[in-house]
């Protein structure tokens, strides 16, 4: 991740507004998550499109997608009004991968400018929006959309595309079925003349498909497999209804239809949390369920290219009939001279630990850059672990695919 472009592209906000935003901040973040479930509500009235082919429906039902909103602004906006607090570049690059990899363009920020405004205005009242007010919070928002279009932009020029001319037709060449749930699909362009880019262990793609309803929704797997052979391998866990969250539309209707000859569409890969190929210090690399898809991508890379790298290999699961791609993970660690797997089960299973991750039973290797993806509540644990163990800050990385993820330390997260 380059925070430097996001410092370039962000000025610093006059005095006259910044005086606004400092004296209406208050007012503004007690009412944004009822501005944000409006803006939504009127942009997607307006734009029905961008309900059915871009956002996240399940995110949407749930209001994640309005409180991640809602927290980036004000985060945003606080910096602004007081710069000795942590820069947000952090929360800037993860929203500007997320964005090319959805195929963001600049005219949309119009669109989010016109309904966000029209919400605050309706929640807090023509009388209390006057001009100038109006005025300091247009250039907020402005002042951010225009750093993450800047660093949007340098994305695209990176993948040597136009800005959103990210999607591809993908062809599958394979399915694997694993013991815990997951399938694993590779696969190739779909035009033979071309292939598939390389990628940095531990970055994504986003994967779209046409629902029965006639909705394309799009979501984000981390890719698995070397790079640099022209196909990409991403695992899918289906994901069952549960606890008011809605059952996942595409991991679902990937593993019912997605067959081995099947076309779909792909994106070109993005992501600000991968390991740098160069680096030759330790590594932790610690996972939840699921979000063991990174880790196993950046292992595949190190078994083959450095392979006496020291990693610590931390995940936690329910117990080993859940545990996503488990055997790989062992046969990775054993092609790696200096690796410790470290597991915890809620269930007891023999060669793990009983519980949740607790940190302070090992030993952690010095000057080492965590690499952390799960749940939310299991990053926070493991945020706060690390933090308790001595862990800088700048060294621990933090993927998250679900919206609430600005809610997460964003001192910490990348």
């Amino acid at each position: 991740m380059n925070t430097d472009t996001v410092m370039r592209a962000e000025p610093e906000l006059e005095p006259h507004h910044a005086e606004v935003i400092r004296a209406t901040l208050p007012l503004v973040s007690a009412n944004i998550d009822r501005i944000a479930e409006l803006f939504y509500k009127t942009m997607f009235a307006a734009h029905p499109e961008l309900l059915t082919d871009l956002f996240n429906r399940g995110n949407q039902a749930q209001g994640a997608q309005q409180r991640a909103q809602a927290a980036a602004v004000a985060t945003f906006a606080t910096h602004l009004v007081d710069p000795e607090l942590p820069h947000p570049a952090i929360m800037m690059s993860r929203i500007a991968h997320k964005h090319a990899s959805l195929g963001v363009t600049p005219a949309q920020y119009q669109i989010v400018h016109d309904n966000l405004f029209a919400a605050i205005i309706e929640v807090l009242g023509g009388d209390v929006v006057e001009p100038p007010i109006a005025a300091a919070w247009d250039r907020v928002y402005w002042l951010m959309a225009e750093a993450l279009i800047t660093e949007e932009k340098e994305l695209y020029d990176a993948a040597n595309v136009a800005s959103g001319d990210v999607f591809r037709d993908a062809r599958v060449l394979a399915r694997t079925e694993d013991p815990a749930g997951a399938a694993i699909f590779t696969v190739e362009s779909a035009d033979p003349t071309v292939k598939f880019p390389g990628f940095i262990p531990g970055q994504y793609i986003s994967v779209g498909v046409r629902l029965p309803d006639g909705a394309r929704q799009l979501r984000q797997y981390s890719m698995i497999g070397l790079p640099g052979d022209g196909t990409l391998s991403f695992a899918v866990k289906r994901i069952d209804a549960a606890e008011g969250c809605p059952a996942g539309e595409v991991s679902n209707w990937l593993h019912q239809n997605l067959r081995p000859g099947d076309t779909v569409q792909i994106t070109l890969p993005f992501g600000d949390v991968a390991i740098d190929p160069t680096a030759t210090t330790p590594l932790m690399l610690i996972s939840g369920g699921i979000g063991v898809t990174p880790t196993i991508g950046m292992l595949e890379y190190l078994a083959a290219h450095a392979p006496g790298r020291e990693v610590l290999i931390v995940h936690a699961d329910r117990g080993t009939q859940t545990h996503p791609l488990l055997d790989r993970m062992h046969e990775l660690a054993a092609r790696l001279e200096r690796a410790t797997v470290e597991i915890w089960y809620e269930e007891p299973a023999l060669g793990a630990r009983s519980g949740r991750v607790d940190l302070s039973e090992l030993t952690l290797p010095a000057d080492a850059d965590a690499y952390v993806c799960g749940p939310p509540a299991f990053m926070h644990a493991v945020q706060s672990q690390l933090r308790d163990a001595g862990v800088p800050d700048d060294r621990v990385h933090i993927e998250l695919f679900t919206p609430t993820d600005v809610r997460v330390d964003e001192g910490m997260a990348r």
